[in-house]
């Protein structure tokens, strides 16, 4: 009797696990997180460029004899298009067009803008993001931030302390006073369910007010000035440059501190028994209370935390791009911060990179509002779009016919990013 010889069974683990370029292809067909970010960008490119377009007078003026001539409308619009992003570019990462007195090239210039704007961007952004993963809307950057540049500046100009230490105590003052600003609107959460919007927003207001008082007060106030602006800091107390001396090289250690900051929240949410905490009570307070967590407490700490990180960047402001205090030394930071933790996912991995695409962002308009006829709005409008695309990735799975989420390659590549 003949008998068929069975095909070996399969090893565990035998499986193959597909290419790389395999996954790459899922993750775009599938409209992983990353993928997604970086189609919201491209579209926001293209909107931008009908936008630049609409507002350059040479492209309007040839649309006027389009169908004598075509190719004047293409070539004047291409132009706009060509020299508003590569002035966009050359403003944020290199520039090799301009060179200093010296014969040295300035290549270093535009990306330590980009780094300095991004700086506070970070920090407030990891505030944002970590009161989002624990539930909360963390809307009083701004108070937070005016708080700790508040103590962080009257150190900096009142006390006189050796070089490195006064840095030291610097810092720490803005941390403290941010923390002091966010536990207040975490502990009236807490203990009397305030809801955190209303009364961070009215927070905002009180260290605004705060610091208009501050600023017309003798001692405080700059000596001999009519002008609202504290005394300066004392060298000793601002952040040492990271490239040289150079002025125009204006970044500087707050970076470190913010990257470190970054290192910490990734830290705190995914390797620590507080993260976790945090991470199911923002996930469902009632499960979390059930399993014995302490919701009050939560809130609390969050708050502490994410009030800090925000002190922190007004520390970073009043050391580092300023050298006193004003009433616009918030620079609306507090509020870019929440678009740039949505554009981030609240990830602190995710944070660093949309603070740095704002800063690039920011830095890149200066250089195209001097260069080109185009409106510095269209920055901001650009930032807005991104944002829009990425709060609605239904929109972009449709414009670009990706098909719906599931799991496998694109998740996969999803992960590392909302981790």
């Amino acid at each position: 009797m003949t008998t068929v010889a069975e095909a070996p069974a399969p090893e565990a683990g035998d499986e193959r696990k597909p290419s790389f370029g395999r996954r790459l292809f899922n993750a775009y067909l599938y409209g992983s997180t990353p993928v997604l970010v970086l189609l919201s960008f491209v579209s926001a490119l293209i909107i931008g460029a009908i936008l630049i377009v609409i507002s350059d007078d040479p492209t309007r003026t040839a649309m006027g004899y389009f169908t004598q001539h075509p190719s004047d409308t293409f070539s004047r619009g291409w132009h706009a298009i060509s020299l508003a992003y590569s002035q966009l570019f050359q403003g944020s990462v290199i520039n090799t067009d301009s060179f200093y007195s010296d014969g040295g090239v300035p290549v270093l210039n535009p990306i330590s803008d980009t780094l300095t704007n991004a700086t506070p961007l970070m920090l407030g952004g990891l505030s944002v993001g970590l009161a989002f993963r624990a539930g909360l809307f963390n809307i009083g950057g701004q108070g937070q931030l005016i708080a700790g540049a508040i103590c962080a500046g009257y150190v900096g100009f009142a006390w006189n302390l050796p070089a490195g230490l006064h840095v030291i105590v610097c810092v720490i003052a803005g941390a403290v006073g941010g923390a002091v600003w966010g536990g207040i609107a975490g502990a009236l959460k807490a203990k009397t369910g305030a809801h955190e919007v209303i009364t961070t927003i009215m927070l905002n207001y009180v260290a605004l007010y705060l610091l208009g008082y501050l600023l017309s007060v003798n001692g405080f106030q700059k000596p001999h000035s009519n002008e609202a602006i504290s005394r300066t800091m004392r060298s000793t107390a601002l952040l040492p440059h990271l490239f040289g001396s150079n002025p125009k090289l204006r970044v500087n250690f707050g970076l470190i501190i913010a990257l470190a900051a970054a290192l910490v929240c990734w830290w705190l949410l995914s390797r620590s028994t507080l993260g976790f905490r945090l991470r199911a009570v923002g996930a469902n307070a009632f499960a979390a209370r059930t399993a014995g967590m302490s919701i009050a407490g939560s809130y609390i700490v969050v708050m502490l935390i994410a009030g800090s990180l925000m002190g922190l960047a007004g520390a970073s402001q009043v050391m580092g791009v300023n050298t006193s205090l004003n009433q616009s030394i918030d620079a609306n930071i507090g509020f870019d911060a929440i678009t740039v933790a949505l554009l981030g996912f609240a990830s602190p991995g995710g944070t660093v990179l949309a603070a740095l695409l704002f800063g690039a962002l920011n830095a890149g308009s200066v250089q195209l509002l001097s260069h080109t006829s185009t409106p510095q709005d269209l920055v901001h409008i650009m930032q807005a779009v991104i944002v829009l695309f990425i709060a609605a990735p239904g929109l972009i799975r449709l414009i670009f016919r990706l098909r719906a989420s599931r799991g496998g390659g694109g998740g996969a590549l999803a992960k590392g990013w909302n981790g």
